[in-house]
């Protein structure tokens, strides 16, 4: 027996169907494809690319490496002892880094976080870097070797002096960028805020 269907009959759960394949299939693309930052990014609580500007500021603790899309903010508490790093894309995105003097367990050492965030930016076309906090307890080695990477009877090495430009040297060369596009800022203890 044929029976004839109704325009709209039977819609409903092929919509739903299709709904729950797309999903799966969606996150193999972005991980198959350059979306993979985007989508790591998602599932770090970041916010998305082409976020509007009232979305949450993305907070980015000490070790982390983490980005926001156009128009997004990027919240770097408590920033004492630490640098932060700014990449701003052409797209006008912000990858973010938050270096810390000490590891913070189970997040990116000094001498790990320029290549991990040199990783999150890809091939993104980048505008400038902007390093900013505690230029004076930096040591532009600690970007190639962390404090706690030396062993019994090495000598850690410690600034004597502010080095801005040592450590905009540093940066730009942890992230294979151009010198020029690197600024270092001294900023005095607290939360920084980027947009």
């Amino acid at each position: 027996m044929l029976t004839k269907k109704t325009a709209g009959a039977g819609q409903g759960r092929g919509l739903r169907g299709l709904r729950l394949l797309a999903v799966p299939l969606a996150v193999l693309a972005l991980h198959a494809g350059t979306g993979a930052a985007v989508a790591q990014s998602q599932l770090d609580g970041d916010t998305a690319a082409g976020a509007p500007a009232s979305a949450p500021a993305v907070r980015i603790t000490e070790g982390q490496v983490r980005e926001t899309g156009p128009g997004g903010t990027l919240l770097y508490p408590s920033v004492t002892s630490c640098l932060t790093v700014t990449v701003r894309l052409a797209d006008g995105g912000l990858v973010g880094a938050h270096a810390s003097l000490f590891q913070v367990p189970g997040e990116y050492r000094s001498d790990r976080i320029l290549g991990a965030l040199r990783d999150r930016v890809g091939g993104r076309r980048v505008t400038a870097v902007e390093v900013r906090g505690a230029v004076g307890a930096w040591h532009p080695g600690y970007f190639t070797k962390a404090v706690e990477s030396y062993g019994d009877g090495e000598t850690v090495p410690y600034p004597t002096r502010p080095d801005p430009e040592g450590l905009a040297a540093a940066v730009a060369d942890g992230l294979g960028q151009p010198r020029a596009k690197v600024t270092v800022t001294d900023v005095p203890d607290g939360d920084q805020t980027v947009r």
